[in-house]
């Protein structure tokens, strides 16, 4: 009998065949107290264990710095890089040697009481992103785990059977030739992946996950269906199976029927068709029907990101989250050198192009250090973060601002601030950013110039956006706070997500106003929240005036057809109705 499993929806297309179990490979962990004379060895099995993963890892990043793009993509790198980090993370190994010094727990169980201690941190999290990055540190614990009892890492052994592609036909008829095969697990780690890129699954399916966790970057950036977050799909799917993956609408179909599988066999045909139409459109520049040029920018996390941006046709980064070189560091800040590093890899991946760094935009409920932003917070979303914590905190600014200052010598570079409200914060950052440029000077360090501009992400700074311009050289709309905090909605709180509208008629307004002001006053202006890349959106954005849009790399393409087939000039006096509608999704579906 036919049956769904929901999921997220994290890489586009369809997926058919044969379902390829991967059981929970989670340790089991002996909990028992030491002798105090036992200390050092515990600390010292522990350091043997982490050691052994390094290795692994090491070993793995020589694998793939020996493969092409399409073999190991630059994600893959990237993220092995993210769990060297944790591996490193002083929080992590302190906290481990807490337990069994103070509490004389074995190595195991201090190791599994601090990771619980570190993802309830990264639970509370109000940045996706890092939010996701609580499955990194889990899949490290448990190779450490594996590595002290002396048990390789699972791993996905493909078949060793060589599989052809057969067409839907062959499977309707035939069931008993090779198929496409579909994984379906519980988590997947990078190096999973690695084996996974390199195997013959078509497709795969994991209980967690979240859009922005690794196996969603990983799998974006290899194009495969994907559908992450099925929670029980793991139990609830059989060895062998025939499953439809849906990597669109996030959904995994068991056991489905003949029809089923031919309506799907359509889509899929259907799907590749497509993206093998948009592919045609890389090297298109992205102007209107009518002559106007729309900016097509990338939102990137990772330094290594912008080899891909590049790849997807991006003509600029319109924002680097810089927060992630801060991410998992608590008691160490990244010095200056450690940032400067970080942004010159992605402006020189950028090759000429210019990138965006944002400010680091965490605080509140992501502590990174023993200062006066650890200090509980009733309601993180409205507490010390982002250029809040960054003026709090002006020696840890100075050396980001100095960081991204000596990149820009390198390449283009604006330099981007978040979550600024008041006019005595906007004053307090030029003048820290002009101190960053006396400390260098006197330093005798070379630094480039830069553009700088504000983030519009709280209704405040959209109603005072005439204030803003008189200090900022452009503005990003940042749409996914900006809808959180004009309609009070928690986007993480999956009781009221459904509430989550971009196209509440205040959002759009204050949208509509920043965009407005910007082009009176000729200043740039761009979007990059969710809304820039979602497709059913470009062309009320056009006719808002909009004419910048920073997405994920992936969704580039599909937004610049939307773009080639618009009439920008058109499109004004609809976009005009939308907003003055009071439930504009029923107006938007086409003008």
């Amino acid at each position: 009998m036919t049956f769904s499993i929901h999921g997220l929806a994290v890489a586009r297309g369809i997926a058919i065949g044969r379902a390829v179990l991967v059981a929970s490979s989670r340790v089991d962990v002996a909990h028992y107290f030491i002798e105090p004379n036992q200390v050092d060895s515990e600390i010292e099995r522990l350091r043997s264990g982490r050691d052994a993963v390094v290795t692994e890892i090491h070993r793995l990043q020589t694998s793939i710095s020996q493969m092409g793009p399409k073999e190991a993509p630059h994600e893959l790198a990237a993220l092995l890089d993210v769990h060297l980090m944790l591996l490193n993370d002083d929080e992590l190994a302190s906290g481990v040697r807490h337990w069994i010094r103070d509490r004389l727990y074995n190595a195991e169980w201090a190791l599994t009481t601090q990771l619980e201690v570190i993802a309830r941190q990264f639970d509370e999290m109000e940045d996706e992103y890092l939010r996701g990055r609580k499955a990194d540190l889990e899949q490290i614990t448990e190779k450490v785990l594996r590595a002290m009892k002396g048990v390789a890492s699972p791993g996905l052994v493909a078949p060793s059977r060589t599989l052809r592609k057969r067409s839907q036909q062959d499977l309707l008829l035939d069931d008993t030739v090779d198929v496409p095969l579909i994984l379906v697990a519980h988590d997947l780690s990078p190096a999973d992946m690695l084996q996974f890129k390199q195997s013959v699954f078509a497709g795969f399916v994991t209980d967690v996950g979240g859009k922005t966790s690794h196996t969603a970057i990983v799998a974006r950036s290899l194009d495969i269906p994907a559908v992450v977050g099925a929670r029980l799909s793991s139990q609830l799917v059989r060895q062998d199976d025939w499953v439809i993956v849906d990597g669109d609408a996030g959904v995994m179909l068991v056991d489905p029927s003949p029809i089923l599988l031919a309506e799907y066999g359509f889509k899929q045909r259907q799907g590749e068709l497509e993206r093998g139409r948009l592919t045609r459109l890389l090297r298109t520049p992205a102007v209107t029907m009518d002559g106007q040029k729309i900016e097509l920018l990338a939102n990137i996390e990772l330094p290594e990101d912008a080899i891909g941006a590049v790849s997807a046709g991006a003509v600029g980064v319109g924002l680097f989250r810089s927060e992630f070189l801060f991410m998992g560091r608590r008691g160490r800040l990244p010095n200056e050198e450690e940032q400067y590093q970080g942004y010159r890899r992605a402006i020189e991946g950028m090759q000429g192009l210019p990138v965006t760094i944002r400010t680091v935009d965490v605080g509140a409920d992501k502590p990174l250090g023993e200062s006066p932003q650890d200090s509980a917070h009733l309601n993180p979303a409205l507490g010390l973060r982002a250029i809040r914590w960054s003026l709090a905190d002006p020696a840890m600014f100075l050396t980001q601002l100095r960081a991204i200052l000596r990149a820009a010598a390198q390449g283009p570079v604006n330099l981007l601030i978040p979550m600024l409200v008041h006019g005595s914060e906007i004053r307090h950052t030029m003048a820290l950013i002009d101190r960053a440029r006396v400390e260098l000077d006197n330093r005798g360090i070379a630094y480039g110039p830069v553009k700088v501009g504000a983030m519009i992400e709280v209704p405040a700074a959209a109603l005072m956006v005439k204030l803003f311009l008189k200090y900022f050289d452009f503005l990003s709309i940042g749409t996914n706070d900006l809808i959180q905090y004009t309609l009070a909605i928690d986007r993480a709180d999956e009781s009221v997500a459904h509430l989550y509208d971009p196209l509440h008629p205040a959002v759009l307004r204050l949208v509509a106003l920043t965009i407005a002001e910007c082009r009176a006053q000729g200043k740039p202006v761009s979007l990059c929240g969710e809304m820039a890349g979602d497709v059913s959106l470009t062309r009320l954005l056009l006719g808002m005036g909009l004419r910048s849009f920073s997405m994920h790399p992936a969704q580039i393409l599909a937004v610049k057809q939307e773009v080639l087939r618009a009439d920008a000039g058109k499109l004004t006096a609809w976009a005009q109705q939308v907003m003055a509608d009071d439930e504009p999704g029923l107006r938007i579906l086409r003008p």
